[in-house]
């Protein structure tokens, strides 16, 4: 059984997908400490001015000192929602598939939740959905109870599922322990990103874009834009 361990982010971009398209089981790795200025509660969406960021305001002070999980993390406030709903319809209204999917977008930023975990782990697997992924099951972290640092953690809950092989994105070389996982019986399997290029509404291509943009732009043919495979060990 092939298992993701990554933590969650707003509306991500489309290797995420890649990944999440590629394992039986995908758990969102939400009771680690919240780190700031990283993708948990912000994405860059396509704009005639270039790409731009859209960040979900937080209460996030003290993260670091107070060790504040992700899915402990308060959204600030509820404005943020109507103003990212706007953006969104502003700068992709003429996209081609953007009216099929407005509607959802309306009942996506209506009420969000105060815990910022639990919108964008819906958000994800709302898209996920909508890109045709079927078959992979769900998880946090959080319901597994495990403890443990880095390699020893992500061991921990890959022997709780019943994972036989942990398929991980690339920037995990600089500190996954192969040896620790393969030694307990789980093989590793790495991510490579290299996707094709589509038409965008304002060039130059940017390839980092959330995959809303893919979405938008491509509609029902988006999955052809997304997974390359995956790059054995």
């Amino acid at each position: 059984m092939r298992c993701a361990i990554v933590q969650p982010s707003y509306i991500p971009w489309r290797g995420y997908f890649d990944l999440i398209q590629r394992v039986d089981l995908f758990i969102f790795y939400d009771d680690v400490q919240y780190d700031r200025r990283g993708w948990r509660n912000r994405n860059r969406i396509k704009t005639a001015q270039g790409s731009r960021w859209l960040t979900i305001p937080v209460h996030a002070r003290h993260v670091q000192i107070e060790k504040i999980p992700i899915n402990a993390i308060t959204t600030d406030g509820n404005d943020w929602a109507q103003r990212h709903l706007e953006l969104l319809k502003l700068n992709y209204r003429r996209a081609p598939h953007f009216p099929e999917h407005e509607e959802w977008l309306q009942r996506l930023y209506s009420a969000p939740p105060p815990l910022l975990a639990d919108f964008t782990i819906r958000v994800t697997q709302e898209i996920a959905g909508k890109l045709g992924v079927k078959q992979t099951r769900f998880a946090r972290s959080s319901e597994f109870g495990v403890s443990g640092a880095k390699t020893e953690r992500l061991l921990a809950l890959l022997q709780r599922s019943g994972a036989t092989t942990y398929l991980s994105g690339p920037s995990a070389r600089s500190y996954l322990d192969e040896g620790l996982l393969e030694r307990a019986g789980v093989a590793v399997e790495w991510m490579t990103y290299n996707y094709a290029e589509y038409a965008q509404l304002h060039p130059p291509f940017d390839p980092h874009v959330t995959v809303l943009d893919l979405l938008f732009m491509t509609g029902h043919e988006a999955a052809a834009y997304i997974g390359p495979g995956i790059k054995p060990r």
